[in-house]
């Protein structure tokens, strides 16, 4: 019988932590969000990034920009943002429309308004040990086994996916909390070999039912940070019908690190702004 890891539950507590940390030093924050072009997933994600603002006394404004806008006036666009006193934090939300380089707009947001730690001055930062916050999927993740007392010390962890929005940054962390780590990439051979050695095993990949029940050993640590929105319904990297039935634990998509990662972006927006 699997236990459920959930973020849901966790998440409260992160914001009850930072709605106290915003009273008690009277912070005035607002989180910035630009969105380009329309799309449906990423509209679901900023109504859960506003809810949450809001309920912590985060005040939370949405910049939105035609997809047919040319590069260079996005760019000065965006720079106005980023020197605007009032925004104290700022996200560029993915994807982009594809004719746009992402990395060229996520440099254009300094590090010290980087919530999101997407841009090479913050990513920089992190990879030295010189940052405050972490990325907040990163973080949610961390969280999330912190939360149900799962130990990474010394544990065989597999990370599926060597992306820069979680596999690669998580693996960063993962060896600072001194875990023996293995990750996979589309270029693996056989990944079966590596996941059914997994203690914990963590996909970041984005395709639903990636990883199957027969890829995994009894008693295993699941958590699913891969999602993609299929027919209207948020789906997970891991088939959770074949693989919860050898799990340990396992997280829910949705409900497990989504949740957590929302919780802790906003905590970096608090972090980055005591004593600046």
């Amino acid at each position: 019988m699997f236990h459920l890891l959930d973020g849901r539950k966790l998440s409260q507590k992160i914001l009850k932590g930072v709605k106290k940390k915003i009273d008690k030093d009277s912070l005035r924050l607002r989180l910035a969000v630009v969105q380009v072009g329309e799309n449906p997933v990423s509209e679901v994600y900023i109504r859960n990034k506003c809810r949450a603002a809001k309920k912590v006394g985060i005040k939370f404004k949405v910049y939105r920009f035609a997809s047919e806008l040319g590069t260079e006036r996005l760019k000065e666009e965006i720079k106005k943002i980023c020197q605007n006193p009032r925004n104290s934090g700022i996200i560029i939300q993915l994807p982009l429309p594809k004719k746009f380089s992402q990395e060229t707009f996520l440099n254009l947001v300094p590090w010290k308004k980087d919530i999101d730690v997407l841009s090479s001055g913050a990513l920089g930062r992190f990879y030295q040990g010189r940052s405050k916050i972490i990325p907040p999927t990163v973080d949610g993740i961390l969280e999330i086994l912190e939360g149900y007392k799962i130990r990474l010390k010394g544990k065989n962890v597999v990370v599926v996916g060597a992306g820069k929005l979680v596999g690669l940054p998580l693996s960063i962390e993962l060896i600072r909390r001194k875990a023996t780590i293995s990750v996979l990439n589309e270029f693996t051979k056989d990944p079966s070999s590596f996941t059914k050695r997994a203690d914990i095993l963590i996909s970041g990949v984005g395709k639903p039912g990636l990883i199957r029940g027969e890829m995994v050993k009894r008693g295993v640590v699941v958590v699913d940070a891969g999602t993609k929105m299929v027919k209207g319904k948020l789906k997970g990297d891991v088939d959770f019908q074949s693989v919860s039935k050898k799990a340990g634990y396992i997280t829910p998509v949705p409900g497990g690190v989504g949740p957590l990662t929302v919780a802790c972006l906003l905590r970096n927006l608090v972090k980055l702004n005591l004593n600046r």
